[in-house]
Parts: C-alpha cells; structure tokens; sequence
C-alpha cells in the first residue's frame, strides 16, 4: 500500500529498486518461477511451458545462465542430446526479491473497488 508521509501530506511510492531488470520480460520470469517449483526442466519441457521458439528460449537461457541464476547439465537419453535447467541459488534469491517488490508495486496500486 502506498503510504501518506504526515509531514508532507504527499503519498510515497514503493521504490522500484528491488525489481530486478533480468526478470522484468516475461519470458526470463516464466523461467525462473517454473524452476523453482521443479529441481530442473529440460529444455524442450520449458519451451512446452513457455509456448516460446528454440532460438528465443535459448537467448533468454542464456542471459539467465550469464547472470548465474541458472545452472545446466548435458546428458545423453537414447541418444539425443537433453540439456537441463536449474536455478541456482543466485537465482532463487534474486526471484525470491523480485516477487516481493513487484508485489509491493501491485499492492500500490489502485484498488479494483
């Protein structure tokens, strides 16, 4: 909720600082909350999820890993390659503070009554 300073009589708004600008596109967030609900997901059960293409996925993969919030590990099933995802503990911090800043926002804002 937004607070009314009562020396000043304006409204502050919640900072913005804690959103974390990695996890602003929905994409890199969808990422990251589904593997923190699962140990790891394979590539191709993420892009199931996400309903995105091979070649966004994976720069967003990417960006992701570059940060250190996700860890992967290659293997072998009947002889296709499978990558998998986890989150790092990085990035379960990271999700953990977005989520409460963004909540902090949504809460801010105008009530739907």
């Amino acid at each position: 909720m937004p607070r009314r300073n009562s020396e000043t009589g304006t409204t502050e708004w919640p900072s913005l600082k804690g959103l974390d600008r990695l996890l602003e596109h929905r994409i890199r967030l969808g990422v990251c909350v589904l593997l923190s609900r699962n140990d790891a997901l394979s590539f191709s059960r993420l892009k199931e999820f996400l309903k995105e293409t091979d070649g966004s996925l994976g720069a967003h993969l990417r960006k992701l890993e570059e940060a250190g919030y996700l860890s992967l590990r290659r293997e072998f099933l009947d002889r296709k390659p499978v990558t998998w995802y986890a989150l790092t503990r990085a990035g379960r911090a990271s999700l953990k503070s977005h989520l409460a800043a963004l909540h902090e926002v949504i809460q801010s804002g105008p009530s739907a009554g």
